[in-house]
């Protein structure tokens, strides 16, 4: 058995896994490319592999970074069977296309961009209808139940625990007269994650695939987030200000309205009291198509809910529903709400601020010092939700500089990501341990610190892949076998260029800094002199690159 890693090597994203097994080619996800937008390039570049000679594939969870690739694979050739969870399958129904359209537009923008240039226009990646026309080929399948894909390669797909529909794949391979197990986690999710069960134990393997997203830090925990959560949004809506959320529209959002529901049950002091009837008092709006429709596909599929939930659901609490929630469904519902004076909640995609309406709501807010932009999701590198959340003092939308004078907030406790301490547990909790670990879908830091953290700690090798190496796995070692020319990152050209961008972006920033310092006339000679040493040394380093 080998498995060669496609992505999110090194990176959280383009996750995809290419397994070669008992005479079949088959893959585990096949995500997009997001973030930086050399990165994204790589969407457009041919497979490492030939895509009519795939067998089959195994789907962990519908988040773009793990399906969206799905239609330029069956575009390309790829007939044959998706296995992904039902609730997986409706919501790939509605994001696939929605990435189409995104596709489409923001093809549509560059294309303009080219012909302004006389350069010749390209096609999208792909389109809504294409998007559309490989939901055909999904098969559903259920929790718990170990399905025969071929007499010698058996999977079972169990609750992640991410987000609907989500799933850990164990997969045994019957090869060469003995049966190699592995398990491929995709994300794993929170224990205390709002509306859903917590991730599933398994018991053993021989290897495991696992995620690290959040391998070097810790969430904050439920009642803290939830506290933290009322208390800022209580303090802009005081402050007549606006809250500005930006979320994913599959999983963050219903989560955040069921924190919503439930914060009454926190506490019940005075001042908690006022801050809720504050909340309550304000509308709140989903403002993203998408994120409508994936919480119709929540109600739809409530059996997935944790005990608690459903608890709540028999005796005619909807966990999705409160006074005061409103859906934003046309462009124009959604331009309204940035000319209302009146103080409000939007909760609007994409989490990351790249695409969709939050831009449009970060331009009318940004600016404001009584509005708060309220991040509860991970922000990769490169994005403009990374920028705003590093402190950034001035950002570009739509071609216009945005100063960053609103209040900037994250709470991170309401990532769908395992924490740390949750990785580590999914590590301790097989009574057979693996063999090898190969952590994947992580930034550098988180990488290295988790592969430390469980060799120290669990005794078990573990391997962090880089993009397009093979490993060839048996019952007696793990062996590097090759690796397919690399392609991530981008070459070093680009790379120079958009870090030459960045320097530029904070001098400038620095000039603002230091221009009101000097114009400080507290400020003591000391602090003067400090600034002027670091300038000095700036200036050297500007020359060494030159004269180099």
């Amino acid at each position: 058995m080998k498995i060669t890693f496609l992505g999110a090597t090194r990176t959280v994203t383009g996750s995809n896994y290419l397994v070669e097994a008992a005479g079949k080619k088959f893959l585990v996800d096949c995500g997009m490319w997001q973030g930086k937008a050399d990165l994204e390039e790589e969407n457009y570049q041919d497979f490492e592999f030939n895509p009519k000679e795939i067998d089959f594939m195994l789907l962990t969870h519908a988040h773009i970074d793990h399906s969206g690739r799905i239609p330029k694979l069956y575009n390309e050739g790829f007939r044959n069977k998706i296995y992904a969870h039902k609730a997986t399958c409706d919501l790939c129904a509605l994001m696939l296309p929605d990435s189409g359209h995104i596709q489409e537009m923001e093809n549509e923008w560059k294309n303009r961009k080219r012909k302004r240039k006389g350069e010749k226009e390209l096609a999208p990646l792909y389109t809504a209808e294409d998007a559309a026309r490989c939901l055909e080929i999904f098969e559903e399948v259920e929790y718990d139940r170990i399905i025969d894909i071929t007499e010698n390669i058996h999977v079972r797909f169990n609750d992640a625990g991410h987000m609907l529909g989500s799933s850990i794949i164990e997969l045994w391979v019957d090869e060469d007269g003995k049966t190699t197990k592995t398990v491929f986690t995709g994300d794993i999710g929170n224990n205390d994650l709002p509306l859903l069960s917590p991730p599933t134990m398994i018991e053993s393997t021989d290897y495991l695939v696992m995620e690290s997203t959040y391998g070097s830090r810790m969430h904050i925990r439920n009642d803290e987030k939830a506290e933290l959560f009322l208390d800022i949004v209580a303090e802009t809506l005081d402050n007549e200000g606006t809250v500005v959320i930006p979320s994913f529209a599959v999983g963050r959002t219903q989560e955040i309205l069921y924190e919503i529901n439930k914060l009454k049950e926190v506490r019940d002091d005075e001042e908690f009291r006022r801050k809720y009837e504050t909340l309550m008092k304000a509308p709140v709006y989903v403002d993203s198509p998408l994120a409508i429709s994936a919480t119709e596909v929540f109600r739809e599929n409530m059996n997935l809910f944790d005990d608690e939930t459903q608890e709540a659901m028999q005796k005619g609490d909807n966990p999705l529903e409160f006074p005061g929630l409103k859906f934003t469904m046309t462009a124009d519902e959604s331009k309204a709400l940035n000319e209302d004076p009146r103080p409000s909640i939007i909760i609007s995609a994409s989490g990351m601020c790249e695409v969709g309406r939050i831009k449009h709501h970060l331009k009318h807010n940004l600016w404001n010092p009584k509005s708060t932009i309220l991040f509860v999701g991970y922000q990769a590198p490169g994005t403009l939700g990374y920028n705003i959340v590093n402190g950034a003092k001035k950002v570009t939308i739509f071609g216009e500089e945005i100063a960053v004078n609103a209040r900037i907030e994250y709470i991170e406790g309401y990532s769908g990501h395992a924490d740390q301490e949750g990785l580590m547990n999914f590590v301790y909790s097989f009574i057979n341990k693996p063999k090898h670990i190969f952590i994947i879908h992580g930034e550098e830091e988180s990488q290295d610190v988790l592969k430390e953290k469980i060799e120290s700690e669990t005794g078990i090798l573990a391997t962090i892949p880089e993009f397009g190496e093979t490993f060839e796995l048996n019952n007696e070692e793990v062996k590097l076998t090759g690796k397919v020319d690399v392609k991530v990152p981008k070459s070093l050209r680009k790379e120079v260029l958009v870090r030459l961008e960045k320097i530029k972006e904070e001098i400038r920033d620095m000039e603002n800094c230091v221009t009101d310092d000097m114009e400080d006339r507290k400020l003591k000679n000391e602090d003067i002199f400090r600034i002027n040493e670091k300038i000095k040394d700036l200036e050297k380093q500007i020359l060494n690159v030159i004269e180099g």
